[in-house]
């Protein structure tokens, strides 16, 4: 995800330093690529960026000898264009007059690319970052003031964003919300804005709150917020910050983890407005329609995304496909492949060796690769023809949460592109992902405490519900190290009933369809002494059977499935932390898995 700040100060001065601090302060949201720009009274605009890493880069650009009253530093995680040059923030207008950089997703991205050119401006990127200039420019070269410009540009900018602009015309700097992160800081002789609050805070612990369709702008002496819809001027006191660094890098969560789960509401929505404008689609789309054999690969949590998209394929749009571990790829259907089949390589990191090694394979076979992986640049999104971005971010935390879920809501998309369905219900997850933790985070941390002697137990689903009783037995796995064991619900009886005992937790996953089913399972076990937990829509048949009902908000069986998975990421958290484990860093376990 990318990263922005900006800084005005009240006279000219080095401002390479406190640039380059910024951008370090922001790194840990991942990028690939790293600019800065300063505005001096000289009129000049110094621009230096490029691909790499914030030190490497500024070292070898000499971000440090910048100078100015007016200065952008822009970390940028690749969507709208590879990692290149270029494509790096940030941006120029066709003149050079303004400069800007954005964080977010710009989804029309491409419409407006063509717009801009055939009104004669100078396009010099393929990234959604310069469209957000453009749209600026457009407005000034129609005799707007800036003010005006800025809330007309984002009118025609979709998507879900935040960036900042600077005119050598204009003494402040112009920063707008929509959707993504952004607060301003205020010092005596400067104000500043960023995408996060880790960036600000060794200058000042003063802070603005910025929220959707507010315009900043930023002078020397303050700052004033004024709305998108009319230009009015919005009255609103600084706060004083007081937790510590570490605490606010963590947006004041007590984990990286418990963060991420809480940021699913947010990336759900910009990887679907992404993927609303994405034109890589529709020749995805069309050579699966295609294909021979559709196979999903992946490993671990990607592998459990792989079955939920096996399975929304299948019901959705009947479309059969073929999920599997990487490395059993290779060893059962490599020697059969053709040209004719497509792969879908799913992975986090992009690095995991075990799906790069079925990637070879599948290579030497001639059939068609893509990807859907979280880290761009990665050797993943170099190895597929074509490959669609995760839009979550830097995911911290080593259990995948945030990833996972935007994994399923791709395949989920996909199903319904295929089906020629309507995607507009798709756009109602974002709300239910954000009830859903609402209605379950309290329920959940009691039932972490019950359960936290707990060393042994089952996590069972059915269809749509099987990958996701997976995800969360491996989950509990992860960071609990308590056994649990994924499984279908209707296998349980063939054997595995014989570990309940009285008190034995089993955990039933259920979407509305798969109830008269589950109620069987759960009386399998309650009537052996065993305690039943159902995660899933209020039915009273599920809240007369099991010893306790997790909700999920209504809603299609689908989308009801996906949800499920927020409890068990959330049980799984507070679990951990009852039992006195760090979720974020789990013993022998790595973000990315570059070994055999």
């Amino acid at each position: 995800m990318c990263g922005i700040f900006g800084i005005v100060t009240r006279s000219e001065r080095p401002l390479g330093e406190i640039l380059l601090e910024a951008g370090r302060r922001l790194s840990y949201r991942g990028y690939d690529s790293v600019g800065c720009a300063t505005l001096n009274s000289d009129g000049i605009i110094d621009l230096r960026k490029d691909v790499g890493k914030i030190d490497e880069v500024g070292k070898r650009l000499n971000f440090s000898q910048m100078r100015g009253n007016r200065g952008i530093v822009q970390l940028r995680w690749a969507t709208f264009g590879a990692p290149s040059q270029q494509n790096a923030q940030p941006h120029l207008d066709s003149d050079g007059d303004l400069v800007g950089a954005h964080n977010g997703n710009v989804v029309n991205n491409v419409e407006l690319r063509e717009q801009f050119i055939a009104e004669g401006m100078t396009v010099r990127s393929s990234n959604d970052g310069e469209s957000c200039v453009h749209a600026v420019e457009r407005y000034l070269d129609r005799e707007h003031d800036m003010l005006s410009a800025v809330r007309c540009a984002y009118q025609d900018l979709e998507g879900d964003y935040a960036f900042v602009i600077g005119s050598l015309g204009d003494g402040h700097l112009y920063a707008v919300k929509k959707g993504s992160g952004l607060a301003v800081g205020l010092g005596d002789d400067f104000s500043c804005v960023s995408s996060d609050l880790p960036s600000i805070l060794p200058l000042t612990r003063r802070i603005l709150r910025v929220y959707d369709g507010e315009i900043v702008i930023l002078n020397a002496g303050g700052a004033e917020i004024r709305r998108v819809e009319d230009g009015s001027l919005i009255e609103r006191h600084a706060e004083t910050i007081t937790e510590s660094m570490e605490a606010v890098q963590k947006g004041g969560y007590a984990h990286f983890m418990l963060k991420e789960i809480h940021e699913q509401a947010v990336v759900s929505g910009e990887l679907l407005h992404w993927l609303e404008g994405a034109q890589a689609l529709a020749p995805i789309l069309e050579r699966i329609q295609k294909a021979r054999h559709l196979y999903l690969i992946g490993c671990g949590t990607s592998y459990h995304a792989c079955l939920s998209g096996a399975v929304y394929l299948g019901n959705l749009a009947r479309r059969a496909a073929i999920p599997v571990l990487a490395p059993q790829f290779i060893a059962q259907y490599a020697p059969a492949l053709s040209p004719r089949d497509v792969g879908i390589f799913v992975s986090q990191s992009g690095e995991t060796k075990d799906v790069l090694n079925a990637i070879e394979a599948a290579h030497r076979s001639g059939m068609n690769i893509y990807g859907l992986v979280n880290v761009i640049g990665s050797t993943l999104t170099q190895a597929s023809e074509r490959w669609l971005p995760l839009v979550c971010g830097y995911e911290i935390s080593v259990p995948a949460t945030k990833t996972f879920t935007n994994q399923v809501i791709t395949f989920l998309y996909l199903a319904y592109r295929l089906a020629n369905r309507s995607t507009q219900p798709l756009f109602d997850l974002p709300r239910l992902i954000q009830q859903t933790i609402q209605y379950s985070d309290g329920q959940v941390e009691q039932l972490a405490v019950e359960l936290a002697q707990c060393n042994d137990l089952y996590c069972l689903g059915y269809g749509m519900t099987y990958p996701i009783a997976l995800e969360g037995a491996l989950k509990l796995k992860e960071i609990t190290y308590a056994h649990c064991e994924g499984m279908l619900s209707t296998e349980f009886k063939h054997g595995p009933l014989a570990a309940v005992t009285e008190g034995y937790p089993v955990i039933f996953v259920a979407t509305q369809r798969d109830i008269p089913l589950l109620v069987s399972g759960i009386n399998e076990v309650t009537c052996r002494g065993g305690k039943a937990i159902a995660i899933g829509p209020q039915d009273s048949r599920l809240r007369a059977n099991a010893h306790q009902l997790l909700t999920l908000p209504p809603c299609d069986d689908a989308l009801s499935a996906l949800l499920a998975v927020l409890p068990l990421q959330l049980l799984s958290y507070h679990l951990s932390v009852q039992r006195g484990f760090d979720p974020d860093f789990p013993r022998n376990l790595s973000k990315t898995l570059t070994v055999d």
